[in-house]
């Protein structure tokens, strides 16, 4: 009777431990100048995972990050304990680097997460910069596509989703993220150009150089700006080779393909 009692035990024991979820909890650190999140991989088993686990939500659908068979959490104080991410993405082709935005309820203004592995094991960077613009809650849209293979993050960070890149985006004032919407970048998809409240100001992620062209109200005319700006701005280098939009120059041909993402 009592190794029978003790068997029953054991088996329960061992059923409960094979019942229990794996999990570690990182604390997120800050983002470095220049970071890339690319690092490869000698076995196919240590990678990250992206498993959906919910599906019609408001916001999406819900995801959760694992490396190997441990569930990711994130614990950023004072924000609550972050388990679940919506539409994660790989930032590489090995799956050792992914981006979340933290699925917590809040929509657009949820944070967002670099999730990557830093000499074989997981590490996580926040992408957040501290802002009191006046027109945040207008600007703070998350996620855009910039081009097949870049993103931009808040006006603040972009990131490329093929090699693993991350780049601070430079403000015009420091205190606030970019008061503006953005429209459109460069042939070489380095400069970005975004409609401010009267004029078009540029920044090239990859330089850090900025150029700030003030514009009439009419040719910011959100039916029109694009328009208006084919018809009477050009892609121009500056002296380092950096490409910004300027007025044309009436002798200058204007290729319409300098516009077209």
């Amino acid at each position: 009777m009592k190794t029978t009692l003790a068997a029953l035990f054991l088996s329960i024991a061992l059923f409960s431990c094979k019942q229990e979820k794996l999990e570690k909890t990182y604390t997120p650190r800050d983002l470095r100048f220049g970071e890339s999140f690319n690092e490869t991989t000698k076995s196919k088993e240590d990678v990250l995972k992206i498993s959906k686990i919910d599906s019609g939500k408001k916001d999406g659908d819900i995801f959760e990050l694992k490396f190997k068979d441990t569930l990711i959490t994130i614990l950023d104080r004072p924000k609550p304990m972050a388990t679940k991410f919506l539409s994660p993405r790989f930032l590489n082709t090995q799956k050792t680097a992914a981006i979340a935005q933290v699925a917590d309820g809040s929509g657009l203004v949820s944070p967002f997460y670099i999730v990557a592995l830093n000499n074989g094991k997981p590490e996580v960077i926040k992408l957040s910069r501290p802002s009191n613009g006046a027109n945040d809650s207008k600007i703070t849209v998350g996620l855009q596509e910039v081009s097949l293979s870049t993103i931009l993050i808040n006006n603040d960070y972009v990131v490329t989703v093929i090699n693993g890149r991350v780049f601070p985006v430079k403000r015009q004032n420091d205190g606030e993220r970019i008061q503006g919407r953005f429209l459109l970048n460069s042939a070489d998809k380095s400069t970005l150009v975004f409609a401010m409240a009267n004029s078009l100001y540029q920044v090239n992620y990859l330089t850090g150089e900025t150029f700030n062209l003030p514009v009439s109200a009419q040719t910011l005319d959100p039916k029109t700006i694009l328009n208006n700006i084919q018809q009477n701005y050009s892609w121009q280098k500056n002296k380092k080779g950096t490409l910004f939009l300027k007025e044309n120059d009436n002798n200058r041909i204007i290729d319409i393909s300098e516009f077209k993402k």
